[in-house]
């Protein structure tokens, strides 16, 4: 089994597998505090049976949802770059993803597809995914989310082009507002050639069945 590492309050094998996260005394004690808050405010009784670690509870799960803020691109590509001579479209499409909304602080989820054309670089496949890891797992809007994802890879790869597309079911739309349960918002960034050339980009939207 892989030694175990702790960067940035997060624990990790040596693949970059999360394993835990670890919290700070003080920051979790000050998230139970707002959260108990919060429940008397809504008309609970944060001292009932049913209620009575579900700060602690909450004050985690914000801590894991929001992981994204510690997490530094260098530790999530772990040098898995490398120099080949590849000028063909390369995806990784249905990237599960799970994210809060920065508005409302509701979870939105769905889907995000990748394509780059290297351009004498490619990245370990396994890499994408947590590069979206990395940006979902942060309080977001859907549209800077994709292009912040978009803009890292064209970052660290330096190919001829890059294009990102999410998808994704928001529950700010489905549980308040306008309540449309089979609403699906879709964005997308395209850098480089996917933005210049319509047959790349037709190409690629065809192959992720768009």
């Amino acid at each position: 089994m892989a030694d175990k590492k702790r960067t940035s309050g997060i624990t990790q094998d040596d693949d970059n597998n999360i394993i835990s996260v670890n919290y700070s005394d003080e920051s979790l004690k000050k998230l139970e505090e707002s959260v108990e808050t919060i429940l008397a405010e809504i008309g609970e009784d944060p001292k009932r049976e049913g209620l009575l670690r579900t700060p602690n509870r909450v004050a985690k799960a914000y801590k894991f949802m929001t992981k994204g803020y510690s997490e530094d691109i260098e530790k999530v590509l772990n040098n898995a770059i490398f120099n080949e001579h590849y000028d063909e479209m390369v995806i990784v499409k249905d990237i599960d993803f799970y994210s809060l909304c920065e508005h409302h602080l509701l979870p939105f989820f769905g889907k995000c597809h990748i394509a780059y054309i290297p351009n004498g670089k490619i990245v370990g496949l396994s890499k994408l995914p947590r590069i979206v890891e990395m940006f979902s797992r942060r309080l977001q809007v859907q549209e800077r989310m994709t292009r912040e994802i978009g803009d890292m890879i064209n970052k660290v790869l330096e190919p001829k082009g890059v294009a990102v597309v999410t998808e994704a079911s928001h529950l700010c739309m489905m549980m308040r507002g306008v309540e449309k349960q089979n609403s699906v918002a879709t964005a997308s960034a395209m850098l480089g050639r996917f933005k210049s050339d319509e047959k790349t980009r037709t190409e690629f939207l065809k192959l992720i069945g768009k």
